[in-house]
């Protein structure tokens, strides 16, 4: 992958070259069993819970994403906060904004 260094030091690679360089990096990965396909990992920061359902936050990259689910998921899951998770979306709409 080529890259250059920019006037603050930071390196910088080209957005389509980057583009190959993920889509190449996911293709390796080995297959999940399920269907959703837009999937975040990250890092569980924050977890509330009651008796029956639990919110949990986790950061993913510059992203925060909140799952609500019931205790007992949480329970069998044995998320506590700093544990590394995958963030699985599932939606009849996903809107993509041009930044």
């Amino acid at each position: 992958m080529n890259s250059t260094i920019d006037a603050t030091r930071h390196q910088v690679i080209a957005g389509a070259e980057l583009a190959v360089f993920a889509k190449n990096r996911v293709e390796a990965q080995p297959a999940h069993s399920t269907s959703a396909r837009n999937q975040l990992r990250g890092l569980v920061t924050d977890i509330h819970k009651d008796s029956v359902m639990s919110q949990v936050e986790m950061h993913c990259g510059p992203f925060r994403i909140v799952s609500l689910m019931s205790t007992e998921a949480l329970k069998d899951l044995g998320l506590k906060v700093g544990d590394r998770a995958d963030a699985l979306v599932k939606a009849t709409t996903v809107i993509v904004e041009r930044v």
